[in-house]
């Protein structure tokens, strides 16, 4: 592998990179012999030749046919490690993480614009910032891959801190190899199918070890900044266990299973802390004064130990201690890890737990100067309790409304209220379900019989309703409704609700009650389009404008694959913008603050990019302190996978929404006319250009399927969700997962680009264009994110793949017009941001990119041939693994591409 002497000028700029690329070849050399490694150094020296054009732009002498089978396996595995050390390194080094993304620089910008410390506290008062974590298929490496890399960055740090040994002992350098060696020899491939225990038991390995203990810290961070102690406005969602929208294995026992499973994470996180504060706090009432409330907690505590009599901080803590376990009996039917020896009983919720840490909190603050309440691990654990009570994260429910209307037009037939639901005209459906509201009423009973799919809805509403009372309101708040289209869509899932007992008529002169909020998902251009008349028609009925004032706040999600896959990058990106800022008047004068919630994945085809340019590109008046934004597949690893990384991001995210909310515009009232009429001829040409490749071209289906390894990606055990929503090959019926991550295999990226090289260079106006790019948020974000894209495509690479395409002539022409596209695309974002090469304004994600590619084309190549034999019939079980390697390779390569 890469080293001082013989490796890239890119690898040469960062220490970490080229330190870590010697021990992996160290690695290769030693386990997987020396001819391996020399042939993997030709392969690769080779290939940066190439990216440097000292071989112009042929592929020449790439070694890779000297490869066997076996060989070709090691050697994709080996270029994996490299991509996944280098991700490391960058990390590390901060190469992802953006000047200015944090709650302190946020604080002196708006200083600088004349809003206070004041203005602030007020917004992070009533503010609510979220990731959501979801389960969406893109993550291809196992988690004990990801382990041993999060060992790496910890023993980098000992490095960093001029440490030679491990706390162990151990040589620290050994160690890191160590590691390696262990990554080089650990299976990266999952052989079994992922359940959706395994996605929640992933998931919680990040809660465990990142969100728990990096929370509390943040928050410490930001009351020394703010000067105040905020409320906890930052907390973390999760959709696994909950999301049911095309995956028929998320029922009743997994949503039971997801929360129960997060209940048990928090308490013994909680019992952890205690258990140290016991230690710590060994205060005696021979030299220090203590107030008489945490003298009667002592008391209250049981603990008769005679050489604690004049501890009773100690005493006091073990009684919490013992309550806690009760709790822990309780609520999860277990006995905790570490058992008391006491007897306590049970908390009722979070918030008398919390009641008892403030009152010792307040006893340590009484004394002295107050420094020990100040901070320390009591403070982290108040905060802990605050912000994951005794559920952990929020778990969002989700489902595809025509699941719902099937279910309640079953539910309605069989009591006797309508025979035929479906066939109601949309007036008509909403008186009906509005009657059915008003009542209590329920309309199923345990006596019918019901379909399977009904029996299914009924009781995850069921087991939401019964997790309400175990842990309290807080472990569900949201229901997505997939697919929304109509006021009726709404209403049906508030029916179900009420079948539970979560929605309650209203009594008493008072409007009625929703313990969990039905939320629509927008997701097409047309959904997007229509979202401002359908949120204005459903605050009009009363009895939801009485939910919606007495909750204060009303969410609605927009998605940002589904919008993509429908209408092209540009045109998606721009119904979004436009639905948001279509919908702030109609929140306003319902008198309801607007929460949008951000679908976006990892690719820049389903909303990814900078979270941090992202946020602030949002139209103003649209963001108001609170946003929830989908964090999935590997994007969570890439963002979250350590402490350190996630403190960035989430400080990022943090700041992004404070400056989105409080800075003023940046653009006048009249640029913004102009910029958005120029917008809308934008989006109308690249709309069209996109419609007329992917849905009007004849065999373009074909084309994909055949071009890209989307077939081999469905067959990934990397999630248990169908690839498809129906056993239907049509594009509209593929999820935008697949859909963006097979292009991105083979280094088309379509999704990303297409469709606007055609607007660029339709666009008359060249100065104006130049204007919005450089002046407008918005478009300046939308294109930094193009820009990325183009520059991780390759259309060369791209063109080996056509000989998988059957119908050669009408592939290669589909091909021309997508290369057309792309150069359209190319020479016009240059022209409108000035530039004379992609990322020439961005040194460092340019160098980066310019890393990675050696090391990637020789993976697409291998992936090509392989692809050839396996559709040719070759059954050896080493081709269909050495795919599979192959696009683990790429993707990890690539970082974000699903």
């Amino acid at each position: 592998m890469a080293t001082a002497s013989n490796g890239a000028p890119a690898i040469a700029q960062n220490p970490d990179i080229r330190y870590l690329a010697r021990l992996l070849g160290d690695v290769i050399r030693a386990y997987g012999g020396e001819s391996l490694y020399r042939q993997t150094e030709y392969i690769r020296s080779a290939s940066v030749d190439r990216a440097r054009g000292l071989h112009g732009a042929d592929v020449v002498d790439t070694g890779l046919e000297a490869l066997s089978l076996d060989d070709t396996l090691s050697f994709v595995r080996g270029f994996m490690l490299f991509s996944m050390l280098a991700n490391l390194a960058e990390d590390r080094q901060g190469v992802a993480a953006e000047p200015g993304a944090d709650v302190a620089s946020a604080l002196e910008q708006l200083q600088s614009h004349g809003i206070g410390r004041e203005a602030v506290a007020d917004l992070l008062s009533h503010a609510l910032i979220v990731p959501v974590l979801t389960a969406h298929p893109t993550e291809v490496r196992r988690k004990s891959m990801i382990d041993h890399r999060n060992r790496i960055a910890e023993l980098m740090l000992l490095k960093d801190a001029g440490k030679t040994e491990t706390p162990d002992g151990e040589n620290l350098d050994e160690a890191i190899f160590r590691q390696i060696a262990l990554l080089w020899q650990t299976r990266p491939l999952r052989r079994e199918k992922l359940f959706v225990q395994d996605e929640i038991d992933n998931v919680l390995t990040y809660f465990r070890d990142v969100f728990l203990p990096v929370l509390p810290a943040l928050y410490a961070r930001w009351e020394r900044v703010l000067g105040t102690r905020p409320p906890s406005f930052l907390r973390v969602g999760n959709w696994i266990g909950g999301d049911r929208d095309g995956n028929p294995f998320v029922q009743a026992p997994q949503l039971r299973s997801a929360l129960a499973r997060g209940c048990e994470a928090a308490l013994a996180h909680y019992m952890d802390d205690l258990h140290a504060l016991g230690a710590e706090l060994s205060l005696s009432t021979e030299l220090a004064h203590v107030p008489q409330s945490v003298m009667d907690l002592a008391d209250r505590s049981g603990d008769l130990s005679a050489s604690r009599r004049d501890e009773p901080y100690r005493r006091a803590i073990s009684g919490i201690y013992a309550r806690l376990a009760a709790t822990y009996r309780a609520l999860t039917g277990k006995e905790p890890p570490r058992p008391s020896s006491l007897r306590g009983e049970a908390y009722s919720s979070p918030a008398d737990l919390r009641r008892d840490l403030v009152t010792v909190a307040q006893g340590l603050a009484s004394e002295g100067n107050g420094a020990l309440a100040s901070g320390g691990a009591l403070g982290r654990l108040i905060r802990a309790v605050e912000t994951f009570g005794f559920h952990l994260a929020t778990l969002d429910m989700r489902q595809n409304s025509d699941v719902h209307q099937r279910v309640v037009a079953e539910l309605l037939k069989v009591a006797g209220v309508e025979a035929d639901y479906a066939a109601l005209d949309e007036p008509a459906r909403i008186a009906l379900l509005r009657r059915e509201l008003a009542s209590n009423r329920p309309l199923g009973s345990r006596f019918e019989e019901y379909s399977e799919e009904t029996a299914s809805e009924l009781a995850i509403v069921q087991a939401a309703a019964e997790s309400h009372r175990i842990y309290g309101p807080q472990c569900i708040t949201h229901y997505i409704i997939s697919k929304a289209e109509s006021v009726s869509d709404l209403l049906e899932v508030n029916i179900l609700l009420k079948e539970a007992g979560l929605w309650r008529a209203a009594r008493d002169g008072g409007p009625p009650r929703a313990a969990i909020m039905a939320v629509p998902l927008f997701e097409t251009i047309a959904d997007l389009e229509a979202a401002p008349a359908i949120m204005s028609a459903y605050f009009a009925l009363p009895e939801i404008a009485g939910v919606v004032k007495q909750r204060g706040h009303q969410e609605v999600m927009i998605g940002y694959s589904d919008s993509n896959k429908d209408g092209g990058y540009i045109t998606s990106t721009w119904g979004l913008y436009q639905a948001s800022k279509a919908l702030a008047p109609v929140f306003a004068k319902t008198g309801a603050a607007m929460q949008l919630f951000h679908g976006r994945g990892g690719a820049v085809g389903r909303g990814g990019g900078s979270s941090f340019a992202a946020i602030q590109a949002q139209p103003k008046g649209t963001v108001q302190g609170r946003i929830r934004i989908t964090e999935q597949g590997e994007v969570i690893a890439a963002k979250f996978g350590t402490r350190d990384v996630a403190m960035t991001n989430l400080e990022a995210m943090t700041s992004a929404t404070l400056l989105a909310t409080l800075e003023p515009e940046g653009i006048s009232d009249l640029d913004a006319a102009r910029f958005a009429e120029g917008m809308d001829k934008l989006s109308q040409t690249a709309f069209a250009a996109y419609r007329d490749l992917v849905y009007g071209t004849e065999g373009f289906r074909e084309f994909f399927r055949e071009l890209t390894p989307i077939q081999e990606i469905s067959g990934l055990k990397i999630g248990s969700r169908p690839a498809s929503r129906t056993k239907s090959t049509r594009i509209e019926d593929l999820r935008a997962i697949p859909w963006v991550f097979s292009w991105s295999q083979a280094r088309v990226m379509l999704p990303g680009w297409y469709g606007v090289g055609h607007a660029l260079a339709a666009f008359e106006d060249k100065a104006l264009l130049a204007d919005m790019a450089q002046s407008w948020s918005f478009l300046r974000s939308a294109l930094a994110n193009l820009e990325m894209v183009l520059a991780k495509s390759d259309l060369g690479i791209a063109a080996h793949y056509l000989p998988l395409v059957k119908d050669q002539e009408r592939g290669r022409a589909i091909f021309d017009r997508i290369r057309e596209g792309w150069s359209l695309t190319h020479d016009g974002l240059l022209a409108a941001t000035g530039q004379s090469r992609l990322l020439d304004k961005s040194p460092k994600l340019d160098a980066s990119i310019r890393l990675r590619l050696p090391y990637i084309e020789p993976l697409n190549l291998l992936q090509i041939e392989l692809l050839k034999r396996h559709r040719s019939g070759e059954q050896d079980a080493r081709i269909k693994e050495g795919i599979e390697l192959s696009i683990n390779a790429i993707a990890t390569a690539l970082r974000n591409s699903g």
